[in-house]
């Protein structure tokens, strides 16, 4: 089959198509023939080699951790599930290094699995579970975002603060998010209460008080400065210090972690269009197509998943 992947670690030249065995199955796998997937920000940065100390992984390496497809095959233990099912997921991230999604078959563990609606595209479908579910992961789990709660999402326009926003005004919080002016008007649009330009404002100088912190660009400090005195704060950009933590407020790291049935919750609010799944580019599956996805996910300009179609 046919992948693009890494031989080494580095810029996006290091990017090229390659030839691959089609994945075997595990007993609790299906195989999926990819139709899409997308690029996230933890593509490029496995790229460079920042995950190195996570993952010792052997080359070459096929990166992509989205996945939207028809399953043509399951494995002995798989149950709810079966061959010609159109289905998306966040595969795990293996340790060999081979099983990513810049590829034209993917193996999926059974319980990563949801149901892709009809009236979702399979481009739509791939744009959603690593940003989607880290959203909902974050805004529901850890910031437990109730009614009338004030969240502040630092980020709106990437590809997880979309999800965030919508999410969290579903929820019945007032949402502010921070993204420069062209941004304001599709944010508000998504359901943001106040959108803070970046560019031309502090947000200490704008917003006090604030029930909830969600820091998507490694903002710890600026979010952790209007956050009430027992106010909840969580990054997936940075990491904490220990003089961040100390105090009343709660203050914490979060890694996706990949949840079928968590999907299938997410489908649904996307079905019944309390969220809008937002695609700034596609783009095909070839070395120049991953690289000039890489090359656009990397320069922060995005509006929305940028999307590989596969099939």
């Amino acid at each position: 089959m046919k992948a693009i992947a890494i031989e080494e670690y580095g810029d996006v030249k290091n990017l090229h198509e390659i030839e691959l065995e089609v994945p075997k199955l595990a007993a609790d796998e299906v195989l999926l023939e990819n139709y899409a997937t997308s690029i996230n920000p933890i593509d490029w940065k496995a790229r460079l080699g920042y995950l190195k100390g996570m993952f010792d992984w052997n080359f070459p390496v096929v990166l992509g951790w989205d996945v939207a497809g028809v399953i043509t095959k399951v494995g002995d233990n798989v149950i709810d599930f079966k061959v010609g099912d159109k289905v998306f997921a966040r595969p795990d991230i293996y340790n060999d290094g081979k099983k990513g999604a810049y590829a034209e078959y993917v193996a999926v563990k059974e319980d990563k699995l949801a149901l892709k609606p009809n009236d979702i595209s399979f481009e739509e479908a791939a744009a959603v579970p690593l940003a989607g579910l880290t959203a909902l992961q974050v805004i529901e789990d850890r910031l437990k975002i109730k009614k009338g709660d004030k969240v502040l999402i630092q980020g709106g326009a990437g590809g997880v603060g979309i999800f965030a926003i919508q999410i969290a005004k579903y929820l019945g919080a007032y949402v502010a998010t921070t993204a420069s002016k062209k941004n304001h008007d599709f944010l508000k649009s998504l359901g943001a209460d106040e959108v803070i330009d970046y560019h031309e404002n502090k947000i200490t100088d704008v917003l006090s008080g604030y029930d909830a912190v969600f820091d998507t660009i490694n903002a710890i400090d600026d979010g952790l400065a209007i956050l009430k005195a027992d106010g909840r704060l969580v990054t997936i950009a940075g990491k904490p210090t220990a003089e961040q933590k100390i105090g009343s407020k709660d203050v914490s790291e979060w890694w996706l972690q990949p949840n079928g049935k968590q999907l299938q919750q997410l489908t649904d609010l996307i079905v019944s269009k309390e969220v809008r799944v937002i695609i700034d580019s596609v783009y095909p599956l070839t070395t120049q197509g991953l690289r000039d996805a890489h090359e656009k996910s990397q320069s922060g300009h995005a509006k929305g998943k940028i999307v590989i179609k596969v099939k």
